[in-house]
């Protein structure tokens, strides 16, 4: 029986499929969302305003507040609540950095959109071959 899962949330709908399925497999489970926010770079359009911003970590926050707030709406749908946090930099590295402190990662296939796969990787493949602890992709 798995005690803590965290699952990478990033938007998509690959990612809310992946916290249903840790709210169903592991019901006792203490279940941490963490969203990404990736580093400000020429490819990455959205970051690009985290460096305009007085506070880097508030303007990340600010940016994941749609996905950790759909997040918390999933897991009332299921009676449950999670515990939430906010990353920076490129997300398979904050997710590995972040899996030793769980007992399982649970993430998406994929993420948003295919150019940012092509570009950034397949942050799922990453993060399966890099975690110190099992990692489930969900489809």
């Amino acid at each position: 029986m798995l005690a803590r899962v965290l699952v990478a949330m990033d938007g998509s709908r690959m990612a809310e499929r992946a916290l249903e399925f840790a709210v169903e497999a592991h019901p006792d489970a203490e279940i941490t969302v963490l969203s990404v926010v990736g580093v400000p770079s020429w490819f990455m359009g959205e970051a690009v305003g985290l460096s305009l911003s007085e506070s880097v970590p508030e303007a990340a926050a600010e940016h994941a507040k749609p996905i950790l707030d759909r997040a918390r709406e999933i897991t009332a749908e299921h009676d449950r609540g999670i515990d939430t946090a906010v990353a920076l930099g490129p997300p398979s590295r904050a997710i590995v950095e972040r899996a030793g402190d769980f007992d399982a990662v649970v993430i998406g296939s994929h993420g948003r959109d295919l150019s940012s796969r092509l570009l950034i990787g397949n942050t799922a493949e990453l993060v399966v071959r890099r975690s110190p602890v099992p990692v489930t992709v969900v489809r």
